[in-house]
């Protein structure tokens, strides 16, 4: 007997103007499972999920009934020098499918297909992300290696560790900021080199994330303690 998920089939395709009936779910999905997780992310406005929509910058998944179960979206900063796959969310009920896996890869394609040379960024706290990232050619960087554009920084303000990011002048923070150049010049072979050593030492990257999550947040809530004695 076939299993429960292989009878589930998705349907990935460029979002439009008629998936603007989701915009709501999609964003009180992505709130929740940003508390769920405890890092928090820039919030989304369904009105802003539905510009994307609207403007062939997004993508969506759903069942063959029509139910709504993924969706990511495309920003594009310092005038499309960089562009960011944004807002990735897959629904509770479906994550244990692959999608997220899925989603990116068409994400992705759409990116350099929209936007050809651009530099293609994330920043993520989630180790399967980081993960799928990898096997999209992407490499961990610095957040200096990220764009300067202050628009796109200002889209943290939003999220629960802003603080943090900005006491670290905007070098460090939470997320771990990975980036794919389609016009690297370095030699392809040390760069493939580079994503398989990554990939063999993802477990402990992943380590490596949670115990900076811990000191960063715990510096914050120390530095928080002692401005409450001056109050």
């Amino acid at each position: 007997m076939q299993s429960i998920m292989e009878e589930i089939s998705f349907k990935i395709i460029v979002a439009d103007s008629s998936h603007k009936a989701y915009s709501v779910t999609i964003a009180d999905e992505m709130e929740n499972s940003a508390k769920a997780r405890g890092t928090g992310i820039a919030k989304r406005s369904p009105a802003y999920l539905e510009t994307k929509m609207e403007e062939g910058k997004a993508v969506i998944a759903l069942t063959a009934d029509g139910t709504w179960a993924g969706f990511c979206y495309i920003e594009a900063w310092g005038h499309g020098k960089f562009v960011a796959n944004s807002g990735l969310i897959v629904s509770p009920e479906f994550r244990k499918y692959g999608l997220a896996r899925k989603i990116k890869r068409e994400i992705f394609k759409l990116s350099r297909k929209k936007y050809p040379e651009s530099k293609i960024f994330g920043l993520t706290t989630g180790a399967a992300v980081m993960k799928i990232n990898s096997e999209l050619g992407y490499i961990p960087v610095s957040y200096s290696d990220l764009t300067d554009d202050e628009e796109f920084w200002k889209g943290c303000r939003s999220c629960v560790n802003y603080e943090i990011l900005m006491s670290k002048n905007r070098q460090n923070c939470l997320c771990t900021a990975m980036l794919y150049d389609p016009n690297a010049k370095r030699n392809h072979t040390e760069d493939l080199a580079l994503r398989d050593d990554f990939k063999k030492e993802l477990k402990l990257f992943d380590r490596w994330v949670r115990l900076k999550k811990y000191v960063m947040l715990k510096l914050n809530k120390t530095k928080d303690s002692a401005l409450s004695i001056f109050l």
